[in-house]
């Protein structure tokens, strides 16, 4: 049987993730979209706890953005949680795309938060 769009994600989640772990000094940000919002979290993997989020229905961007769903609310908030690493003290991360493809809406929002100044 043919299999679905979400569970070759799945697939391609778990094979990442095999690799991609994050360590105090160098954080994972996870990103995760849903039909109408993009979540983003920093993540310590050791400690397992979340360092820095955001999303688009953070209110600091809440109100700048028309749609939640397009390539420049996904820039904010790229742009967002750069800024909020930042603050913490977070430089170096590594990208978990969580399965997606690399273009579109995760690739403005990888090349938001490069602008600002975080490393991958």
């Amino acid at each position: 049987m043919k299999k679905g769009r979400l569970e070759k994600r799945k697939e391609r989640h778990s094979r990442i993730r095999k690799v991609i772990s994050g360590v105090e000094g160098c954080p994972r940000l996870c990103v995760y979209k849903s039909l109408k919002h993009i979540y983003v979290q920093i993540i310590d993997d050791e400690k397992g706890r979340t360092l820095v989020s955001c999303s688009t229905l953070s209110p600091e961007i809440k109100g700048e953005i028309s749609g939640s769903r397009d390539i420049a609310a996904a820039e904010k908030v790229g742009g967002l949680i750069a800024e909020k690493a930042k603050k913490a003290g977070i430089k170096k991360i590594v990208f978990d795309r969580s399965g997606y493809m690399y273009h579109g809406k995760i690739k403005a929002l990888a090349d938001a938060a490069r602008k600002i100044g975080l490393q991958f």
